[in-house]
């Protein structure tokens, strides 16, 4: 844990221990995953169909976000005032925002970490590093908030990331499109290994 009190999912975290059926998965997130652990509870084209009097009424008090392709695209530093808006009508309808990303990249000038520079910039929790789907990470932030898994959800454009570790651990997950598949082919062939899933999901709930 560092001195803001935000971690990286690798660092030394003294809360809870997860159950022994917990641990199991978080060790090995892909033993025995069925095809239910990779369908969204949930669908949304992007973020902004997310309100936070919908989250309010299914009783969630905390929303872990991806970083990447879900609140801005690859490589945006800051966050821009439709964002700051967003997390704002959250906070207003007791939902907490929390970046849960598995990003490590540096931005240079001034050579700190993209996900702590962005969160700090939006005034949210984060942990990086959060190897995603394993679940210790999910975990820890649903300790530092003081919430249950009942109370928490994930929204994620990734299936084989934010999905399955939500699905995991136990959290609601909400799935919404990639904001740019654009500037790098390995992106195309991971959605399209994730298109039967994100068909199953579409058929779930809307918020």
């Amino acid at each position: 844990m560092n001195k803001r009190g935000e971690a990286d999912s690798g660092d030394a975290w003294s809360g809870a221990r997860p159950s022994r059926s917990e641990s199991g998965r978080a060790s090995w997130p892909l033993r025995g995953v069925t095809m239910a652990r990779l369908r969204a509870r949930f669908v949304a084209h992007d973020i902004y169909e997310i309100t936070g009097a919908a989250l309010q009424r299914r009783g969630i008090k905390l929303l872990l976000a991806d970083l990447d392709n879900t609140l801005v695209p690859y490589c945006v530093p800051l966050p821009d005032e439709r964002l700051r808006a967003w997390r704002d009508d959250l906070r207003a309808h007791g939902v907490t925002l929390f970046i849960l990303s598995n990003n490590r990249n540096q931005v240079s000038p001034p050579r700190r970490n993209r996900v702590e520079l962005f969160a700090e910039e939006l005034d949210v929790p984060y942990i990086r590093r959060a190897g995603k789907p394993k679940t210790p990470s999910f975990y820890q932030a649903m300790e530092r908030m003081g919430v249950t898994k009942e109370q928490t959800a994930i929204v994620g454009d990734q299936i084989f990331t934010d999905i399955l570790g939500g699905s995991l651990a136990g959290v609601s997950t909400i799935l919404v499109e990639p904001i740019r598949l654009a500037g790098n082919p390995g992106r195309y062939l991971r959605y399209a290994a994730e298109l039967p899933f994100r068909l199953l999901s579409g058929k779930g709930d809307r918020l």
